[in-house]
């Protein structure tokens, strides 16, 4: 969390959002996969079944669409930016490939490694 709020910070400052075009994919991407680890954790990380899977991806998914509804509000009454929905489904579809990522990540590593002290 703590890279992705400096990222975002030095970001800001260097305005790499505007001239970085990928950039906000790979925030969006860190965020997502941020989130569903923190989701794991909160859902019960000792059981990945298909229910908390679909819990944390839903969660990953409502917060995004939280970050693009205040992103809308502000780029419409601060930088007066009109919508741009192909950046919004872009976004939402960043966060949830990082959450993929995320749930994979746990599977194959986390899980393996309390498989094997059987």
């Amino acid at each position: 969390m703590f890279l992705i709020f400096t990222a975002n910070f030095v970001a800001n400052k260097f305005y790499w959002y505007s001239s970085i075009s990928y950039f906000d994919m790979i925030m969006h991407f860190l965020g997502g996969f941020w989130l569903a680890l923190a989701f794991i954790w909160v859902y019960n990380k000792e059981k990945l079944n298909s229910i908390n899977i679909l819990k944390v991806m839903l969660s990953v998914l409502l917060v995004g669409v939280a970050w693009e509804v205040f992103e809308v509000l502000v780029n419409q009454s601060l930088a007066k930016n009109l919508f741009d929905a192909l950046d919004t489904l872009s976004d939402l579809f960043f966060d949830l490939f990082g959450g993929v990522t995320a749930l994979y990540y746990v599977s194959k590593r986390i899980m393996k490694k309390k498989e094997d002290k059987v």
